[in-house]
């Protein structure tokens, strides 16, 4: 298992920011539909600097918008 886990995790190193916080989102969406991942409260103090980056001059509003499209 450790293994899988292993090579998982290189593979999202090759990820792009956006296509790594995509994959998460697919996770977490996975385990809450299982049951497995209830929604707690979200310290955002915790978050701080989290995207930094992430949108490299892109406006957040269009990023946003753009994320949404690619899931459709």
């Amino acid at each position: 298992m450790r293994t899988i886990l292993k090579k998982i995790g290189k593979e999202a190193e090759r990820l792009s920011p956006e296509e790594q916080l995509e994959l998460v989102e697919r996770l977490v969406r996975q385990l809450r539909e299982k049951g497995l991942a209830k929604k707690e409260y979200l310290d955002w103090g915790e978050l701080y600097g989290f995207g930094k980056g992430l949108w490299n001059g892109e406006d957040a509003q269009e990023y946003v918008n753009r994320l949404r499209e690619d899931r459709e």
